[in-house]
C-alpha cells in the first residue's frame, strides 16, 4: 500500500476515533447552556487558581471540537465570554476557534481534495478559477456574514485550491467580529441569577448585536462590492 494511502487512512482512523470518543462519553450532554450556568463557580474558581492550564486546556477542546466539526462551539464560545471576560476571552477564541478551523481545512484538503477534483474536474474549473481570483475576499464573506454554518464553509474551502495561510489569516479577520459579538453574549449571560436578568440592558443588547450584525455585515460587503466595480 502506497505511503500516501498509509497516511491518510490513519488521519482518518484518528478522526474516527476522536468522534467515538466524543460520542462514547457523551461529551455533548455538557455543551449546553444549562450545564454552563450550574458549572460556572467551578470553572471560574479553577481559572483563578490555574489560568494558564485553564486557557490551555479550553482552547484544546476548542480546537479539537472545531477540527473535528463536531457539535458546542457556540456554548464553547459563551462560556468563553463567561470565564475569561470580553477582551481575554476574544482573543483566546479567535485564535482557537481559528486554528480549528484551519485544521479542518487541511484534513477535508487532505483525505477528499484529491478524489474530489479528479471527479468533478470539469465542473470544478470555473470554481477553482473563481477562487484564485477573489478567493480571499470571497471566503471573508462567508466568514462575515454567516449564510452558511461555518464547519461546512471548512470543508468546503479544503475541497478548493485557496493557500492554507490565505485561509487562515482571512477566517481569523472575518470571524472576529462574530466571535467578539457571542463572546459578549456569554459575558452577559454569566451576570444572570434570576430571571429578572434575562431582561438586563447588556444581555439585551447582546442580543441585538447577535440579531443584526449579519444584517450590517451583509450591507458592509454590498458597499464594498459596488466600489470594487466601479473602479
Amino acid at each position: 500500500m502506497p505511503n500516501n494511502v498509509k497516511k491518510k487512512l490513519l488521519i482518518l482512523a484518528g478522526v474516527l476515533a476522536l468522534i467515538v470518543i466524543f460520542k462514547v462519553l457523551n461529551i455533548g450532554q455538557y455543551l449546553n447552556l444549562a450545564y454552563l450556568k450550574e458549572s460556572q463557580a467551578t470553572f471560574s474558581g479553577y481559572y483563578h487558581e490555574h489560568q494558564v492550564l485553564t486557557i490551555v486546556s479550553y482552547m484544546l477542546i476548542y480546537i479539537t471540537a472545531t477540527a473535528l466539526s463536531l457539535p458546542g462551539a457556540v456554548i464553547l464560545t459563551l462560556a468563553g465570554g463567561a470565564l475569561f471576560g470580553l477582551v481575554t476571552g476574544t482573543i483566546i477564541i479567535s485564535f482557537a476557534s481559528t486554528i480549528g478551523a484551519t485544521l479542518a481545512c487541511v484534513v477535508s484538503r487532505y483525505l477528499l481534495q484529491g478524489w474530489v477534483q479528479d471527479k468533478f474536474d470539469d465542473k470544478l474549473t470555473k470554481i477553482n478559477k473563481g477562487m484564485e481570483e477573489e478567493g480571499p475576499f470571497y471566503l471573508f464573506t462567508l466568514r462575515l456574514v454567516p449564510l452558511f454554518p461555518f464547519f461546512i464553509i471548512n470543508l468546503v474551502m479544503g475541497l478548493t485550491k485557496i493557500p492554507i495561510k490565505t485561509f487562515y489569516w482571512v477566517s481569523q479577520i472575518g470571524m472576529l467580529p462574530a466571535t467578539l459579538v457571542y463572546v459578549n453574549a456569554g459575558r452577559e449571560l454569566a451576570k444572570i441569577d434570576s430571571l429578572s436578568g434575562i431582561l438586563s440592558p447588556g444581555l439585551l443588547f447582546s442580543f441585538v448585536l447577535l440579531g443584526i450584525f449579519p444584517l450590517v455585515a451583509k450591507k458592509i460587503l454590498n458597499r464594498v462590492r459596488r466600489t470594487r466595480s466601479e473602479s
